[in-house]
């Protein structure tokens, strides 16, 4: 799928705290359609790369573009209007809103109808929401969420609120979406559907998805590429069978699982 131009050029980007590097001299070239992998020990940098990523950190070297734009100072909003969506480590929803609220807080950024039509109650407020509605509920659908569309998301299971996350991430209408560690506390079934789920929305919404995460038997089972951060550099990047196999990814998780 590496034709053309690349989605995401990421060129010798960085950041410091203080001192200290976080992340630093990161290369890294995403293609549309591709499903690419970011692994790491804890700590390598995999998150923080991710905030640079969605402007929550401004990198302090490199640039990052998407479509050939730099995206290096924009703030977060302006870097979802351009096309990045994620979801995150710990889920991040608003939990007393129903499962249908919190994917319609999606499109409130991509909504066609205005304040002033909402205080006046005008035809284009409820003709917005009415196209809200009905695309919520689509992606809903996707997800196996209909049924629960009116209930709190804090109530629903772990895993349901997994997938509520991504079906929001999606409803900001992506060219680019960044999965953080998205089987995270999931029992080996759901995974399992998990992995069948991104496969699936990534050739539904021809997208382009960079998934970090630890369970080793995901990102293998699922990524064409993988790149790899140990202590925030990217020390190897390439197939699943050429990371399984290198030296260097195999030292820096110090014999843990990589198969």
């Amino acid at each position: 799928m590496a034709q053309g131009n690349p989605l995401l050029k990421v060129e010798k980007a960085g950041i410091r705290f203080g001192g200290l590097k976080a992340v630093w001299d990161v290369n890294l070239e995403l293609f549309q359609g591709e499903l690419v992998g970011l692994i790491g020990p804890n700590g390598a940098g995999k998150t923080t790369f991710f905030n640079l990523l969605t402007g929550v950190y401004v990198p302090t070297e490199g640039e990052i573009k998407l479509d050939g734009e730099n995206l290096k100072k924009l703030p977060p909003y302006k870097i979802t209007r351009k096309g990045v969506s994620r979801t995150f480590q710990n889920i991040r929803l608003f939990g007393e809103l129903s499962v249908i609220d919190n994917v319609k807080v999606a499109y409130h950024s991509l909504a066609k109808h205005g304040i002033p039509s909402s205080i006046f109650r005008l035809p284009k407020h409820f003709e917005g929401e009415r196209e809200m509605d009905e695309k919520a509920i689509e992606f809903l659908k996707i997800f196996g969420l209909d049924r629960v569309r009116d209930e709190k998301a804090k109530n629903l299971p772990y895993g349901q609120q997994r997938r509520l996350e991504i079906a929001r991430a999606l409803a900001a209408n992506p060219k680019l979406l960044l999965l953080d560690e998205p089987a995270a506390g999931m029992n080996p079934q759901e995974t399992k559907e998990l992995m069948s789920l991104i496969s699936f929305i990534r050739n539904r919404f021809h997208l382009t998805v960079l998934l970090i995460e630890h369970d080793m038997g995901l990102v293998m089972g699922v990524c064409e590429r993988i790149y790899v951060l140990d202590h925030g550099q990217l020390i190897a990047q390439g197939t699943p069978e050429e990371i399984r196999n290198n030296p260097k990814v195999i030292e820096a998780y110090l014999g843990e699982e990589v198969s």
